[in-house]
């Protein structure tokens, strides 16, 4: 991984650009100190991490309840919750 600020980033994009891709080399871009953006390989996308996308294991299961009952009687709550 490539670490650059922002300056540099502006003044050798292009060479950046060659980096990413012919070698697949992920460019972090930093301002400050702090990530704000980096030049990733299409290919290397971070799908994975993700978390709205499915997990292709529970893709098909389905849960069945009546979210309309409780499941607990109201005695059985806390003070904190009544």
């Amino acid at each position: 991984m490539i670490t650059v600020n922002t300056y540099e980033a502006k003044t050798r994009l292009s060479e950046l650009l060659h980096i990413v891709n012919e070698k697949k080399e992920v460019v972090r871009i930093c301002r400050n100190g702090k990530t704000v953006a980096e030049l990733v390989f299409p290919g290397r996308s971070k799908t994975r991490n993700n978390p709205l996308k499915r997990h292709p294991q529970i893709m098909g299961v389905k849960i069945k309840c009546d979210l309309t009952s409780p499941s607990i009687d109201e005695n059985e709550l806390p003070d904190y919750m009544r």
